[in-house]
């Protein structure tokens, strides 16, 4: 069916209400917003649905919810009774229309049959995927989409590990979704009916009370906390979202007598009225948080994005300027943090390891590898990482110790299986306190373990490439970069590239070629001569694509110079 014939579809609906009608019905000659509506439906994948909110085939909206969750629903009852008595746990963030969809989703797993464990308000994502785990749910759902801008919602699923949704199921879910009519084939019922009849179990603060005890157990060395307690002052915002609870509650717990959060950023608004992204790598957010660190003489601001699983951070550096720490300078810090906190407390495991994502730093390697700390690669996605977590656990191999990816996700511990910045804001705050003993700030540390390691510098830059265009662009883009390989970069020679979607090696003088580890994602990564890492893949979850930069070498201002050539050479390969 074209996008015309859907959209017909969709207007002759009797399912829409007047109001959905209606705003079709002011879609009517403009023939470019309707094929952006209907040329396709949501793909339904690993990572679930994420999209703009909006009426259409190709939004976020209670149709699309809805056939997710009912194909979701056929995945369950084929494993039969037992499954669905185990049932699904449900979550939801702070965006516009998150806690509708969350009680759609309730209701509709609820007609068909299946227990649903649902938040009684919004958490983190974390919480979500604990939730699974301590409650021995088959499946999870978090209606969220993460750090996106205001208009987007999504909606991720969760498998009875608590990771997100194995390719496998997700297949299944994919596949139900589109042998349905959204329409009139999914089954529903009265929300509150359902709690009645004891289908939807409704939990609260009873829960985040064990969720806390297990995050405080990961506090590795409290008495450094209980030495700069009574002066160590800490702001903290949640942007608008669902850490705004648990956050401060957690570094209370752990000592801290000082947690300031920013009045108007506790404010729960989908809309994030105070700042243009919700995002904790972006520095705007930070605003009025730093305005309030001035004032205060604080040294050390925690944000974290909506949904509460990225965590990012701003110090004062020497010169007394508000800076903000990358995602992975962040992950380097915590992982020597914490090899240093185990070997100070005597509970360092056997065979530890760190994990990362392909397009992190490679100075955590350096930093691991120096302490006697394995480092493993996997792709970019938290799921990968809790597939390597997952495989440790299986085979007794190693003990994780700490995974991250650059893009500001951070996890330790066994109670989740996903990026968790409660957790993360926890162990950040316990680091500070260690380094405040020392007489340093973490801006201070930082610059300290660039001596000790060597200097790296990273940039990501993302190209966007929205609607149908960009999606074509994007797959043109891949596809022109494996016929015409790089042959240099910015001026400077490509050594090998790894195609890490066939695995495949290939070294560019030679022309021979190796199989690696890692397969099945559609990456390009040029290690160049000098050392530097590009890399090139399209967002799983947003319309655009993104480079990486990674740059080693014996000063900053070496580092920081190569970074700047690549990014500008990366504007001209990707456009």
């Amino acid at each position: 069916m074209g996008y015309m014939e859907e959209y017909r579809k969709w207007m002759e609906s009797p399912a829409l209400t007047e109001a959905e009608h209606a705003e079709l019905a002011a879609l009517e000659g403009d023939e470019k917003e309707i094929q952006e509506r209907f040329f396709a439906p949501l793909s339904f994948g690993t990572a679930g649905l994420r999209g703009t909110l909006g009426v259409g085939l190709y939004k976020m909206n209670r149709f699309t919810v809805g056939a997710a969750t009912q194909g979701l629903a056929n995945l369950i009852k084929q494993y039969g009774p037992r499954a669905m008595q185990r049932g699904v746990a449900i979550a939801c963030d702070s965006r516009i229309q998150s806690d509708e969809f969350s009680h759609l989703a309730a209701s509709i797993l609820a007609a068909n049959g299946i227990n649903v464990i649902e938040w009684e308000s919004l958490r983190p994502v974390p919480v979500l995927s604990f939730t699974v785990r301590t409650y021995g749910t088959l499946a999870g759902v978090m209606i969220t989409a993460s750090h996106n801008p205001k208009e987007y919602n999504g909606y991720k699923v969760y498998w009875e590990d608590g990771a997100q949704l194995p390719p496998k199921e997700a297949d299944v879910v994919a596949k139900e979704m589109g042998a349905l009519d959204m329409f009139t084939e999914v089954k529903t019922m009265d929300h509150q009916e359902a709690v009645d009849k004891g289908l939807i179990k409704i939990i609260g603060p009873e829960s985040d009370e064990i969720y806390l005890r297990q995050i405080q157990k990961m506090c590795i060395n409290p008495d450094c906390i209980a030495q700069v307690a009574d002066d160590f002052k800490i702001i903290y915002t949640p942007f608008h979202g669902a850490g705004y609870k648990l956050v401060p509650e957690i570094l209370k717990r752990i000592g801290y007598k000082n947690v300031i959060c920013v009045p108007e950023q506790m404010v729960i608004d989908g809309n994030f009225p105070t700042v243009k992204s919700p995002n904790p790598e972006n520095k705007e957010g930070f605003n009025i948080a730093i305005e309030m660190a001035k004032e205060m003489g604080v040294d050390l601001i925690i944000g974290t994005d909506p949904d509460s699983d990225r965590c990012g951070t701003v110090l004062k550096s020497s010169t007394g300027e508000y800076v903000t720490l990358s995602g992975n300078q962040m992950g380097v810090l915590l992982i020597d943090y914490i090899i240093t906190a185990k070997k100070l407390t005597n509970t360092m495991p056997p065979h530890p390891a760190v994990l990362k994502s392909v397009v992190s730093t490679e100075m955590a390697r350096k930093v691991a590898n120096d302490n006697g700390v394995e480092c493993f690669d996997t792709f970019t996605g938290f799921k990968f990482l809790a597939e390597k977590i997952k495989q440790f656990e299986e085979t007794g191999s190693h003990q994780y110790l700490f995974a991250f990816e650059e893009s500001y996700g951070y996890l330790c511990g066994d109670h989740a299986r996903d990026k968790d910045a409660v957790i993360a804001s926890m162990l950040i705050a316990e680091m500070a306190a260690y380094y405040r003993t020392k007489g340093m700030t973490l801006y201070d540390a930082m610059q300290d373990m660039y001596k000790r390691y060597g200097y790296y510098a990273e940039e990501t830059l993302s190209i966007v490439m929205p609607g149908v265009s960009g999606l074509t662009r994007m797959a043109e883009l891949m596809k022109e970069l494996r016929e015409s390989p790089l042959k240099e970069v910015g001026g400077t020679a490509v050594k090998d590239v790894r195609d890490l979607q066939t695995g495949i090696q290939t070294e560019l003088a030679t022309g021979e070629t190796t199989e690696v580890e890692l397969k099945g994602q559609n990456v390009l990564y040029y290690d160049l001569s000098d050392g530097t890492s590009f890399i090139i893949r399209p967002s799983g979850t947003e319309p655009k694509v993104k480079v990486y930069i990674m740059a080693n070498g014996a000063s900053k201002e070496e580092v920081d110079a190569k970074v700047e050539k690549y990014a500008a050479a990366a504007k001209e390969i990707v456009k």
